[in-house]
């Protein structure tokens, strides 16, 4: 096709240069024909996949029309280099500071609606519920395994994905009723430290592995608004990763390990301790809270729990469960350290308490183990990164294949 031809389309293509009765496009145009950064150009040309050409009394290499357009079209089933297309979701908006599960306030799920309700909302199926409890059975006894019980939970899901025969089934209804027992499953794994619990729901149920306190009515309705409130999140790194797994029609368990994944390490899931950990700090320092939290801002410029890469004023997921843990009264001294902390960011840019440092406070205003934060926040966002796979599992399969650019050392010849 030639600019300026009977071409169907012809304002796809800019205006070229006309030589030698060729016409030719910049490396500007080139890059704006194929939606690409110009680095991306001169890599397409360091890789052969493009040629370029020198015209004399015409600065810069060109390009010919017709072979751009013949690359564009043998790309087009991909993005650039370098480029993740963009993921259209159903499932999660953030907007103004606020959060919304399929177009409903998150904050108002929390404390009118159960978990596992959620979860189905969110799926956008209730097939899983009729199978609660079918692979308990599944699950072998495991060993005792040391660290954290985001370790044991990892373990759990490889073992559960082993035997499942058919855990290759990726329609909607069987990934539903699989990732629901997987939940069940995993929760009746790890060990009960406290009183048993008074009911069936999930959180009554996961509140006497995390607590040795009684799982009074108001507590686990506590424990079930932070679950509702930590199930998903849009497009975090954890979600990602599920989504990639996803694409590549891995089972929901590898959906499930490759958002734990991500989902592992101090700036997505591990966030949510070392919170309690630098709350634990505030509340032992002998001079007080707000001696603490100045020390802490001194020597590293930020507080563990506070301001947030999405929210610019306030993360309604925290102020929710703070909120819950004032109208629940008892260990004055976990809000007291909050308003520190709250006192300490203010000013500060995006300087407020986000959900890791509420959460971390959820957990040690009930005496929690120390990993109960990072816990809770990892069976909350599993019930997330399905969504995103049943999601996924619709989409054209392996759509994520940026191509990169090699900067390294050429071969030789």
């Amino acid at each position: 096709m030639l600019i300026g031809s009977t071409s169907p389309n012809p304002h796809r293509w800019p205006k070229a240069l006309r030589h030698d009765g060729r016409d030719f496009l910049t490396t500007a145009q080139v890059a704006r024909v194929l939606g690409v950064k110009t680095q991306s150009v001169y890599a397409y040309v360091s890789r052969g996949q493009l040629d370029s050409v020198r015209i004399a009394g015409v600065r810069g290499s060109l390009f010919a029309v017709g072979e751009v357009e013949a690359f564009r079209a043998r790309t087009a089933r991909r993005p650039p280099a370098g480029i993740v297309e963009r993921i259209q979701t159903e499932i999660t908006l953030i907007e103004n500071d606020r959060l919304y599960y399929r177009g409903r306030d998150a904050t108002e799920l929390a404390w009118n609606s159960d978990f596992i309700d959620v979860v189905e909302m969110l799926w956008g199926t209730t097939a899983g519920t009729d199978h609660r409890g079918s692979m308990r059975g599944v699950l072998p006894p495991l060993p005792p395994i040391a660290g954290r019980r985001v370790d044991a939970i990892r373990v759990m899901i490889d073992l559960l994905g082993a035997a499942d025969t058919h855990r290759g089934d990726v329609a909607s209804d069987a990934v539903a009723e699989k990732a629901m027992c997987v939940i069940d499953a995993i929760v009746e794994a790890l060990p009960v430290i406290g009183h048993p619990p008074r009911g069936h729901d999930l959180a009554d149920r996961l509140w006497s592995r995390l607590s040795p306190m009684a799982p009074t009515p108001q507590r686990v309705r506590l424990l079930n608004a932070a679950l509702v409130l930590l199930a998903d999140h849009d497009l975090a790194a954890g979600t990602i990763a599920a989504r990639v797994a996803a694409s590549a029609r891995g089972s929901v368990y590898a959906v499930i390990s490759a958002g734990l994944g991500a989902f592992d390490g101090p700036l997505h899931g591990g966030a949510t301790t070392v919170a309690q950990e630098f709350l634990t700090a505030v509340l032992a320092d002998p001079e007080g809270p707000d001696h603490a939290v100045a020390a802490h801002l001194l020597d590293e410029q930020r507080l563990p729990g506070c301001g947030h890469v999405i929210y610019r004023h306030r993360d309604p997921r925290a102020e929710a469960l703070i909120d819950g843990l004032i109208a629940d009264g008892g260990r004055r001294g976990i809000l007291t350290a909050l308003d520190a902390a709250r006192a300490g960011v203010n000013g500060l840019d995006r300087g407020f308490v986000n959900s890791d440092l509420a959460l971390a406070a959820f957990a040690l205003r009930y005496r929690m183990v120390d990993d109960a934060a990072e816990t809770i926040f990892a069976v909350a966002r599993i019930a997330g990164w399905v969504a995103h796979a049943i999601e996924e599992y619709r989409e054209p399969r392996l759509r994520f294949r940026p191509e990169g650019v090699y900067t390294g050392i050429r071969p030789a010849g």
